[in-house]
């Protein structure tokens, strides 16, 4: 399978080169970066760190779609809305992991997964997606009277807060306790609020130093504690469920998929 990285310099889109290349099923078809990117011209592989490919880091998306079977884009949200209509233009599955979505960018991807298979995720690991149908299950085994909060960190130079994790882990207990998560959401608190509401979902975000991403979810009950926690030790995580992701989504039927899907065939 070949594979288009849509923001293949970034942060993460580099570790999703090197996921790619190693991985055996794959190869990277081509790598794409934003006009006027210091490193356009230069070996996607060798700045990866895994040597040089013969694929070059361009700004020509139709080509890269041309030379490719499915497209991973970790770019960025003002790129997400063209990138997949360039990829349902052109009939290719689409992964995208970019966080901070706006509602024209979700909007699109609704319409991409019209025409083609679209996996979006606002985190691609594979604990991740486990930690979220645990939360489901303690949700529903452990009832309202159980608090919950959550708490998230990252490093200095992520833009978005909350992370989109840590809302979709407040978008899962919000729908198992019949909540809407943007009423039930307590961003941070401050004065003298008064007595914290049965239906409050807590979601506090902090960012410093190098943390690639902790999430803990808190669900306070009389007399005890549950506590589900993950925590990345590298971004590495989020490329190998990425190509995971692309490997699945080849073949699909048009519609907007996510992480659990992934998993759940898999397993079943």
């Amino acid at each position: 399978m070949r594979i288009l990285v849509v923001g293949a310099a970034g942060r993460v889109g580099r570790h999703i080169v090197r996921a790619v290349i190693e991985e055996g099923k794959t190869e990277l078809g081509a790598a794409i970066e934003r006009v006027g990117h210091e490193l356009l011209g230069k070996d996607a592989g060798s700045v990866a760190g895994v040597g040089e490919v013969g694929v070059p880091i361009t700004s020509d998306l139709e080509a890269g779609l041309a030379a490719s079977d499915v497209v991973i884009d970790f770019s960025s949200p003002a790129a997400a809305a063209p990138v997949a209509r360039a990829a349902a233009r052109a009939g290719r599955g689409l992964v995208v992991g970019t966080t901070g979505l706006d509602s024209s960018a979700t909007e699109a991807l609704r319409a991409a997964a019209r025409s083609v298979p679209v996996v979006a995720a606002p985190n691609m690991s594979v604990g991740v997606n486990v930690v979220l149908e645990l939360l489901a299950r303690a949700a529903a085994m452990l009832g309202a009277s159980y608090d919950l909060e959550i708490f998230e960190m990252h490093h200095r130079g992520k833009i978005d807060a909350p992370s989109g994790t840590a809302l979709r882990m407040a978008g899962v207990v919000a729908a198992e306790r019949g909540l809407d998560p943007r009423l039930a959401a307590r961003h941070g608190r401050s004065g003298a609020l008064g007595p914290r509401p049965e239906e409050e979902i807590g979601i506090h975000a902090a960012r410093g130093g190098d943390v690639v991403g902790d999430h803990v979810a808190i669900f306070a009950g009389p007399g005890e504690r549950v506590e589900i926690v993950h925590r990345a030790h590298g971004r590495d995580t989020f490329a190998r469920g990425a190509v995971r992701a692309a490997l699945w989504v080849a073949g699909r039927a048009p519609k907007l998929y996510d992480m659990s899907d992934v998993l759940r065939v898999e397993v079943a």
